[in-house]
């Protein structure tokens, strides 16, 4: 083999090497898990229902997946209950008002999009809530914090949202 043909093969797999790394990059799936705390309406709808719709809607753009991961605590778990007049929440007129609304939307998610959504089971014990009374596709976890050690060990990014 003469000296340009060393070179050229080199440059050959130099660049097989270089195209198939943008590649494998471009196919890496990103993942989010988001601290959900909040128990402002606007802020729920806002920084949940609108942006994860947007932030999907952008990986897809540029052929990536974004898997989305919610654990809720604190304050939200009012928006994740079927009905809301049973609950210790009956008396939030905008939220009652909202809820309709609220359930189409973050079964929209959880079906369309496949938004993971995990609940605290230490906070729904102590807010007496019946697990009969949320959504069927929220899935109760140990606790707030296990649920946000686990995703992020499986390589998710953290967002606080509160």
């Amino acid at each position: 083999m003469n000296k340009f043909t060393k070179i050229l093969l080199l440059f050959l797999f130099s660049l097989s090497f270089a195209l198939s790394d943008t590649n494998s990059t471009q196919e890496v799936s990103k993942k989010v898990v988001i601290d959900l705390t909040t128990g402002e309406l606007k802020n729920f709808e806002k920084k949940i229902l609108s942006a994860i719709a947007r932030n999907k809607a952008y990986y897809e753009g540029k052929l990536q997946e974004l898997q989305v991961a919610v654990v809720i605590h604190g304050d939200s778990y009012k928006f994740f209950l079927k009905d809301i007049a049973s609950s210790s929440y009956k008396d939030q007129v905008n939220l009652l008002k909202a809820n309709q609304d609220l359930q189409k939307r973050i079964s929209f998610l959880a079906e369309n999009y496949e938004v993971e959504f995990l609940m605290c089971a230490v906070g729904v014990k102590n807010k007496e809530i019946s697990p009969n009374n949320i959504y069927p596709f929220v899935t109760l976890v140990a606790n707030s914090t296990i649920g946000l050690i686990d995703k992020q060990s499986e390589g998710y990014a953290y967002i606080p949202v509160d």
